[in-house]
């Protein structure tokens, strides 16, 4: 409201100034008026008296009776009359404008455009306010979206690490119910071709590992379970052993060294036959592929290991712990 006051007082004076010029134009419109008029009266009685003085009339009169009679005293009050009717009948110019502003009533409009103003910007206030409240509770709203989508997915972590134990836990009862118990191992084979590392990830997702047979015992074991699964076909089927960090470095998927091995080895002749100088083509002595080939797999016909490449895509044996 002082803002609104301090304009007041900075337009009220160019008002008051503009009123007063207003009435000083007035006046002069109206001087200016009348001597337009005095002008238009002496034009007309001039050209009366030419008139007269061309029709040979006395000065002063244009009737056929002289005002010095009777009867042109009467035809002069007729004209008077008649003239006085006309000037009424006729409509003349109202020489008086139409008042002017006072100062007292630009104050007056002044203040109630500022009272609307305010008004308005009461109104405004107002809505700003409502839009504020209404931007708050959206980020309220938001806040507690996320925190419910925080929540959600911890509890979608939480059931995933859930179902992986549960998958895990199902392997590996899977694996000792299907496959080979022995001792504190069961082996369980998969006839799903997959690459060593694949074969690796499939047989931990489980619950288990690649099998690792550590010594002879279980060597023979496992021999005989993949021979009765596979025969009468001789498949290779991939180990947990591999030489990937160094060649000739055979480690388990745990990254134990192996030192128990059961390498291929080519047929020996018969006795008194002459020994042959080129390897079998067939089934050379292993390890032969060098660092071409770093994975090992077992032979299900007589258990022997042969290294291969690692993305061969062979059957596997998973080994679970019980």
């Amino acid at each position: 409201m002082q803002a609104a006051w301090l304009l007041g007082a900075l337009v009220v004076p160019q008002l008051l100034s503009f009123g007063h010029g207003a009435r000083g134009a007035e006046r002069e419109w109206e001087g200016v008026w009348g001597g337009a008029q005095e002008e238009e009266r002496e034009r007309e009685a001039l050209m009366l008296k030419h008139l007269q003085e061309a029709l040979g009339l006395p000065a002063g009169r244009g009737d056929e009776n002289p005002p010095g009679t009777v009867e042109g005293k009467e035809d002069w009050e007729m004209e008077e009359d008649q003239g006085e009717e006309e000037e009424e009948a006729t409509p003349t110019l109202s020489s008086s404008p139409s008042p002017s502003p006072t100062p007292e009533d630009t104050v007056t409009y002044i203040l109630g455009r500022l009272a609307g103003l305010d008004a308005g910007l009461h109104q405004l206030h107002v809505r700003l306010h409502a839009l504020d409240t209404r931007v708050v509770e959206l980020t309220q709203g938001l806040r507690q979206l996320r925190n419910a989508a925080g929540d959600t997915r911890d509890a979608l972590q939480a059931l995933q690490e859930a179902q992986g134990r549960a998958e895990r836990e199902h392997g590996r009862l899977e694996g000792c119910l299907k496959g080979l118990r022995l001792g504190h191992k069961c082996f369980l084979l998969s006839r799903d071709f997959e690459a060593q590392a694949a074969a690796q990830a499939r047989c931990t997702a489980r619950g288990g590992s690649l099998a690792q047979p550590a010594d002879r015992q279980q060597m023979e074991a496992l021999t005989r379970y993949l021979r009765a699964a596979l025969a009468p076909y001789n498949w290779p089927v991939w180990l947990g052993v591999h030489d990937r960090r160094a060649e000739g470095l055979y480690l388990f998927e745990n990254g134990q060294r192996v030192s128990f091995f059961a390498w291929h080895r080519a047929p020996r002749p018969e006795p008194g036959a002459r020994p042959s100088a080129t390897p079998h083509p067939l089934s050379p002595d292993q390890p032969n592929g060098g660092t071409l080939e770093n994975c090992v797999a077992q032979a299900s016909d007589d258990g022997s290991w042969w290294d291969h490449d690692c993305q061969r895509r062979l059957y596997y044996v998973c080994e679970f712990p019980f």
